[in-house]
C-alpha cells in the first residue's frame, strides 16, 4: 500500500484520482473507482439542472460508502449554467471534495470552505498554481502538455510540469496529462506529485457509460492520433483525430475564427451524442496521448489492482537494485 498526503486527505486506499469526464463522470464510474480504492469526481455539468446532479450524487451513495467528489468547470460555454444551484446543491448533499477547473474559483471559495469542503484546483502552468495555493485551495491537480481536454496554452509536459509545481507550492499536488499504468504512478510519485489523476485511461473501463466504440477507438489509436482544436480562440481543446477535427482544424486555418463558426462541430451536446451512439466522425472526443497505453477494457477494480501491482513492483525490484 502506498500512503501519501492524496490517500490521507481524501481517506482513501490508493493514491489514484478519476477527474472530472464531461458526460462519463457518472454515478457508474465514480463509484466503481471509489469502490476500487480510489476516488472520483462526478461532473456537475452533464446534468442540466443541479437538481439533476442531486439525483446523481444520492445514486452514487447507493453504489458505495466511500469517498467521492464533484468536478465543477468554470469554462466558457455555449449554455447559461447556474453555478450557484450546483453549489447549493453539494453542500445540501455534503459533498466533501469539490474540483475545479478552468476560471480562478475564488468568487465561490468562501461558500465552499464555511462549507467544510476541500477544493481541489485543476490548474495548467506553475503561476496557477501558486494562485489555486494562495486563494486557499486544498490540492492543486496539474495538467500536464499530455492531458485531454484543455490543457492550457503553454504546452509544458508533466515530466517538467510536476516538479517545477512542488518547488512553488506547499499543498498536495495531484499529476495529470499522460498517466494510464503503475509505471506512470511511480513516475509522477517521484516527480513530486501525492498521487495520479487519470481520465482517458478510466473511459476504457467496463464501468464507464460510453458506447463500446468509443472504448475499442481508445484502444484502436495511439499516442499520435489527437489534435490541438481552439488554439486560435485561446480554448486549446486535446481531441482524437477524425473527420470532424480536420474540418475544425481547416476553418481555424482560414483565420479570424468565432466560436460561431465552429460551435456546430464542438458542441458538448453533439459530443455527448457520439459517446452515446458511438458514432466517431460526428463530433469531436477529448483524449489524451496516453491513449497510446490503453490496451484493454478492465473493469475499475482490475485496472486499479494492475496498476498498484505494477507500482509496486517496480519500487520493490528495479528501486531496490538502484540503491543496492
Amino acid at each position: 500500500m502506498l500512503k501519501t498526503r492524496i490517500t490521507e486527505l481524501f481517506d482513501i486506499e490508493r493514491p489514484i484520482v478519476q477527474g472530472g469526464l464531461m458526460w462519463v463522470a457518472k454515478a457508474e464510474l465514480t463509484s466503481a473507482v471509489a469502490n476500487a480504492g480510489g476516488i472520483g469526481f462526478m461532473t456537475a455539468l452533464t446534468f442540466h439542472e443541479a437538481e439533476d446532479l442531486r439525483a446523481e450524487i444520492r445514486r452514487c451513495r447507493k453504489l458505495t460508502d466511500k469517498p467521492f467528489g464533484v468536478n465543477l468547470t468554470f469554462l466558457p460555454s455555449l449554455r447559461t449554467i447556474d453555478y450557484p444551484a450546483y453549489i447549493k446543491v453539494c453542500i445540501e448533499e455534503e459533498i466533501k471534495f469539490i474540483e475545479t477547473a478552468g476560471r480562478n474559483p475564488e468568487p465561490y471559495m468562501a461558500q465552499l470552505k464555511s462549507a467544510g469542503i476541500k477544493v481541489v484546483h485543476k490548474c495548467t502552468s506553475v503561476r496557477h498554481a501558486v494562485k489555486a495555493e494562495k486563494i486557499g485551495c486544498d490540492v492543486v491537480s496539474i495538467d500536464g502538455f499530455e492531458a485531454a481536454g484543455h490543457p492550457g496554452e503553454d504546452d509544458i509536459t508533466s515530466l517538467i510540469l510536476i516538479p517545477l509545481t512542488q518547488d512553488a507550492i506547499e499543498i498536495p499536488i495531484i499529476a495529470s496529462g499522460g498517466f494510464a499504468d503503475g509505471r506512470g504512478l511511480v513516475g509522477c510519485l517521484g516527480l513530486g506529485a501525492d498521487g495520479m489523476n487519470m481520465g482517458t485511461r478510466f473511459v476504457a473501463t467496463k464501468e464507464a457509460p460510453v458506447h463500446d466504440n468509443v472504448k475499442q477507438a481508445l484502444i484502436n489509436h495511439g499516442e499520435r492520433d489527437t489534435r490541438l482544436i481552439m488554439r486560435s480562440l485561446r480554448n486549446t481543446e486535446r481531441v482524437l483525430h477524425n473527420q470532424t477535427v480536420d474540418q475544425v482544424l481547416e476553418i481555424e486555418r482560414k483565420g479570424d475564427t468565432k466560436i460561431e463558426d465552429i460551435a456546430p462541430f464542438v458542441s458538448g451536446l453533439v459530443g455527448k451524442e457520439m459517446l452515446e451512439d458511438g458514432e466517431m466522425e460526428k463530433g469531436v472526443l477529448s483524449a489524451g496521448q496516453s491513449m497510446g497505453l490503453v490496451r484493454d477494457i478492465p473493469t475499475c477494480r482490475e485496472l486499479l489492482d494492475t496498476i498498484m501491482n505494477e507500482a509496486e513492483a517496480i519500487i520493490k525490484k528495479k528501486f531496490a537494485q538502484v540503491i543496492a
